[in-house]
């Protein structure tokens, strides 16, 4: 329209680098180049040209439906048909599952699985992604499915996922439906570390004419937002800076920041400004790769859609998007990646060579069902267990007490937005614990609710409530399945309401629980987890909880070995870790490696002896070097370090106030001093160290030294900031930790920390 013009210049500019008054002709010369009414067009040209527009339209017959694509079929051995390949592979999958017998519920849900799958010709796509796993299975990457896949006992019996359908109820219907035709999705997870091994072992295999990465559309956000539009209408950098940081993403009065910071917001410019923002928030800024979501074809990809180089090197990218090619039903398997798979593997890793095993320790080694780990889980001691380790989460793990698999799965799924906003956490809660009877308003809906106590806690259980309770095929199930998919915030689920609500009430169901169900399955619309997803990551949860609980030396490990992720930092995962009586020993340049490592003590326990990993602004080029210098012969002073390990002042300087020197100079300060005094020498000299300075400094104070340790690393391994400060906080009656307990509940305390991160979850009452 033509009132989009300003907005069209603000893009030109921003995409030429430029602001509005400099980009002349390079815009528009005018505001006529939009869309004009019928009306309009035909007092401005001929009628002859303008019918002349519908004989060029009818010529342009092409439609989408003309693009085919095939699955790759080099999967499938000479003589055997695909449906025969996939068949044999999960049989021999499941004889391996089930080694005493595949029981006969799961040998049935294997045939229809298998019927249905040659029905709609699938097989490809299944025979596809389990290549990919075996490959990463035959480099020992760690991998599992998650998503609706879990749904798949066929997935299962062929080692993608992980979920035992002889253990819970699965719905296939969640995972592949005739009414849907359209591809499945399956999602697999692998080692962080480790997964661009497997994404080109994709483009290996395929080449990268026939594989190529999904894109995807990032769009503006408020911050970007008034960044770009900022910079086009030449607004000064320092005042953008403040203007967007000042803003929320989800909140922010762009006029009254405006007229904070000394605009006037009557100005032409502060009114331009503002409309521009809000005009620009949502729109298409940059075409990006998806996280892993791959395209695999039998030919070229350039005969479907256009590809481009990534910006990473040795990836293809393809300019459609996620929702693109499930319109046009293209195969797309998902790469991701997942760095607690990680740290389980390193943690694996390191039990197998403390414990000098001779085969390696695996996760299917892990006993399943243990006891002491439940114990521990509803204790709420979960820091650094996947999923469960949130506050939310263990301030509900001692009142829901989880004691075997299944609990796990509700455990995981029920602390999510819809969940709470449906109400569903305290029924659940209290049906748990017998505060309330658990009732079910008819035989059929008890099959569905049954497993968890007669609340609806799930997505597929929706799916199963509208074609039990109301008639929906399974097609429309997923539809409202779909409706509800957080990822893509647009609701829609209203559109379901008369259709569920008066097939509840034409099949004897009152019209209280029509609603109450309706708006159960509303606040599902805001965040319900899939009971496959969650049903994958107990699977983890259960592990990570395990290692933590039997192994937590090598847990904690494994954690800072793989940082960035999960809920805590290091030093509260340190800090934890020696709540549990593990023993960490500091960082040495003497007895480090790059990361984090195990210690036998002189009692046979594992001890933790920090990595190199650990130190701020030292590279693993640099900590390479040192241990590859070590392993020649130790260290005897700094220069000696220095010189053998080919290192420049900053980086002695970085580990001499990290106290990486310790047993090289035991006092920081000299340490430091000596640092400072490295150099290179010339020639013959090339190599040889140079007396180290005998300065002494006088002995820095406890509270000097744990400040360093915090600069240099992010913890301590001395006491806590706060026991300094004691004295002064009992002053300020600042209670303790360990007081909270003994407390009664509605006292008024005063506490006092460090602040590590913060959080802004949403209420059930939508408050943020």
């Amino acid at each position: 329209t033509r009132a989009r013009r300003k907005l069209h210049d603000v893009l030109t500019a921003i995409r030429l680098g430029t602001t509005v008054d400099k980009i002349g002709k390079r815009g528009f010369a005018n505001g006529e180049h939009h869309l004009r009414p019928i009306t309009t067009l035909q007092k401005l040209f001929p009628k002859a040209l303008i019918e002349n527009t519908l004989r060029v339209a009818e010529q342009c017959r092409f439609s989408m439906s003309e693009l085919r694509y095939e699955y790759p079929h080099e999967l499938v051995p000479k003589g055997l048909t695909a449906s025969d390949h996939l068949r044999a592979l999960t049989f021999k999958g499941a004889q391996k599952r089930w080694s005493e017998g595949t029981p006969e519920d799961v040998n049935e849900l294997l045939e229809k699985e298998l019927a249905l799958i040659a029905e709609l010709k699938y097989e490809h796509f299944f025979l596809t992604v389990q290549e990919i796993v075996e490959y990463a299975r035959s480099k020992s990457i760690l991998c599992q499915g998650r998503g609706s896949a879990a749904n798949s006992a066929v997935c299962y019996a062929l080692g993608i996922t992980e979920v035992d359908p002889s253990r819970m109820k699965v719905l296939f219907e969640r995972f592949i439906s005739k009414e849907r035709a359209e591809p499945p999705d399956i999602d697999v997870d692998f080692e962080h570390d480790r997964r661009e091994e497997v994404i080109q072992h994709v483009y290996e295999k395929y080449g990268r004419s026939r594989a190529a990465l999904a894109a995807t559309v990032i769009c503006y956000k408020r911050r970007m937002a008034i960044r770009d539009v900022g910079k086009s209408l030449g607004v000064a950098p320092d005042v953008i800076d403040a203007l967007a940081k000042s803003m929320n993403w989800f909140e922010g009065d762009l006029p009254r920041e405006l007229k904070r910071i000394g605009f006037d917001p009557n100005s032409k410019l502060a009114q331009q400004f503002s409309t521009l923002v809000n005009e620009l928030i949502g729109f298409p800024r940059h075409l990006s790769q998806h996280v892993g979501g791959f395209v695999i074809s039998e030919h070229s990809l350039s005969t479907l859609v256009p590809l481009e180089n990534a910006s990473m090197a040795a990836r293809t990218v393809i300019q459609w998007d996620k929702e693109d090619l499930e319109t046009l039903g293209l195969l797309k398997v998902d790469c991701l990646a997942l760095g607690m798979l990680s740290a389980i593997r390193r943690a694996l890793n390191m039990i197998t060579q403390y414990q000098k095993r001779a085969t390696p320790f695996r996760m299917q080694d892990i006993p399943k069902e243990d006891k002491t780990t439940y114990d521990m889980i509803c204790r709420a001691e979960t820091v650094g267990v996947f999923q469960i380790e949130s506050r939310a989460q263990m301030s509900t793990l001692p009142k829901l007490k989880p004691t075997k698999y299944y609990e796990l799965v509700a455990q995981i799924a029920i602390v999510r937005p819809g969940p709470i906003q449906g109400g569903m956490l305290h029924a659940y809660l209290r049906r748990r614990q017998g505060v309330e009877p658990i009732t079910y308003p008819s035989e059929a809906l008890k099959k569905v609710l049954e497993r968890t106590h007669g609340v609806p806690l799930f997505q597929e259980q929706v799916m199963e409530i509208a074609m039990v309770a109301a008639g929906f095929t399974a097609g429309q199930a997923d539809k409202v399945r779909r409706s509800m998919a957080a990822w893509q915030r647009r609701g829609g689920i209203e559109e379901f309401k008369e259709q569920l609500i008066n097939g509840m009430l034409e099949r004897g169901y009152t019209q209280q629980f029509a609603n109450q169900i309706y708006s159960q399955i509303e606040g599902f619309s805001s965040y319900g987890f899939p009971e496959s997803h969650a049903a994958s990551f107990a699977v983890l949860a259960y592990n990570s909880a395990w290692l933590r609980c039997h192994e937590p030396a090598a847990f904690c490990a494994a954690l800072l070995n793989s940082y960035p992720m999960g809920f805590y930092a290091p030093a509260q995962l340190i800090a934890d870790a020696r709540r549990n009586h593990v023993v960490f020993r500091p960082v040495d340049v003497n007895h480090s490696n790059w990361e984090c490592t195990l210690e036998i003590s002189d009692q046979g326990k594992p001890e933790v002896r920090i990595g190199m990993n650990m130190i701020r602004s030292l590279n693993e080029k640099q900590a390479t070097a040192i241990v590859a210098a070590r392993s020649q012969q130790r260290f005897d002073n700094t220069s000696d370090l220095a010189h053998r390990a080919m290192l420049n002042a900053k980086a002695m300087d970085v580990l001499s106030k990290a106290g990486a020197l310790a047993s090289l100079q035991p006092a920081r300060a000299s340490a430091v001093w000596n640092a400072l005094g490295v150099e290179r020498l010339p020639g013959m000299l090339a190599g040889h160290a140079p007396s180290e300075s005998p300065m002494k400094f006088p002995k820095p104070t406890e509270g000097r030294e744990i400040l360093t340790d915090y600069c240099s690393t992010g913890f301590s391994l001395g006491r806590h900031p706060l026991a300094l400060l004691r004295n002064q906080l009992l002053k300020l009656k600042v209670r303790t930790a360990s007081e909270l307990k003994t407390l009664e509940h509605g006292n008024l305390v005063r506490i006092a920390g460090i602040v590590t991160h913060r959080q802004r979850p949403e209420t059930a009452k939508e408050v943020m």
